[in-house]
């Protein structure tokens, strides 16, 4: 295709070098496993995936969680970072620690048979939920995520606002999380949060804190997807022609570190799962003593970094202006 490589925009926007300006987040990859298998999932998590970050590897995040007093969050995700064996160990050490720790969590997870006291124990860790409902009916939810999915999302977020999640005033934080469907930019955040409160609570009684609206990034099984429609080009072409500069100096990989569940250290997820190793050279959670050593490093990028940068810009956290 001929569009403009990503660096090649930066620097005619004068905003190289891209380099990491804090490391306040920590987000781990635990396992690639999930109980879903959606159709706009760059990680390609589904039931058979096997991969799993081991105890050793749990144990070293932790060390250098303690080593490194800038992190303030552990963000948790997969897969469904709930399936992983250690993740209570994992949530646990660090709430010892004194970090807020996110979990990030597909809803349908907390209905499976051996998660009957996972939402109990994010309840009594006070640990921030991050759900992802991709809209608020049933066929939109379920032409992405699969049959029944729209059912126990509803379900597990009716569970978690018993247990005093998404309530006002509450410090049991519930977040939700949209992504278009198909290969357009998210509409307005603030205006479709209100659109969510209204029809949760209307149908459902159902009550959230926030809402973040993410831009699809045109990697993995997504850009399969869009392959498949004949879409790809037209879509990169889309995020390239909305780019906007405002949002580089709030992206989320200038002030994250990104976790695999082998320990290798990535900038970001998305990196993660293209194999981009931070500052262009691989190393693993036992090459640094703490997270820190990795502020004002260079970031790695390529063309799906346009993917955060269009329109408001998109992160783990929502738009960014």
């Amino acid at each position: 295709m001929d569009l403009p490589v990503f660096d090649s925009t930066l620097r005619r926007e004068g905003l190289l070098p891209l380099a990491r300006a804090s490391a306040t987040t920590l987000q781990v990859n635990g396992t690639k496993r999930c109980n879903l298998a959606c159709h706009h999932c760059h990680v390609e998590s589904s039931p058979k995936r096997t991969e799993a970050m081991d105890l050793r590897t749990v144990e070293r995040v932790l060390e250098l969680l303690a080593a490194s007093p800038s992190v303030e969050v552990l963000d948790l995700t997969g897969g469904a970072p709930e399936m992983h064996e250690h993740f209570r160990y994992l949530v646990s050490g660090a709430r010892a620690l004194g970090r807020r720790v996110i979990d990030r969590c597909n809803l349908t997870v907390l209905c499976e048979p051996d998660q009957e006291d996972t939402a109990e124990f994010l309840a009594e860790n006070e640990v921030t939920v991050v759900a992802s409902l991709p809209c608020y009916t049933k066929e939109n939810v379920e032409a992405q995520r699969g049959r029944h999915v729209f059912d126990k999302s509803i379900e597990a977020l009716r569970w978690l606002n018993r247990l005093g999640y998404g309530k006002a005033g509450s410090h049991l934080v519930l977040d939700l999380v949209y992504n278009p469907l198909g290969a357009t930019l998210p509409p307005d955040q603030s205006e479709l949060e209100r659109t969510y409160h209204q029809e949760l609570r209307e149908l459902f009684g159902i009550e959230f804190h926030s809402l973040y609206s993410i831009t699809n990034m045109p990697i993995k099984r997504f850009a399969d997807l869009l392959v498949r429609r004949g879409e790809y080009e037209a879509y990169l072409s889309l995020l390239v022609n909305h780019f906007n500069s405002a949002s580089v100096s709030q992206l989320m990989c200038r002030s994250m570190v990104s976790v695999g569940y082998d320990g290798a250290l990535y900038d970001c997820d998305f990196n993660q799962m293209l194999e981009l190793p931070i500052g262009g050279v691989r190393r693993t959670v036992w090459d640094i003593e703490s997270v820190e050593a990795l502020i004002r490093e260079p970031i790695a990028t390529d063309q799906h970094c346009y993917g955060c940068t269009a329109g408001s810009g998109s992160s783990c956290g929502g738009v960014l202006v």
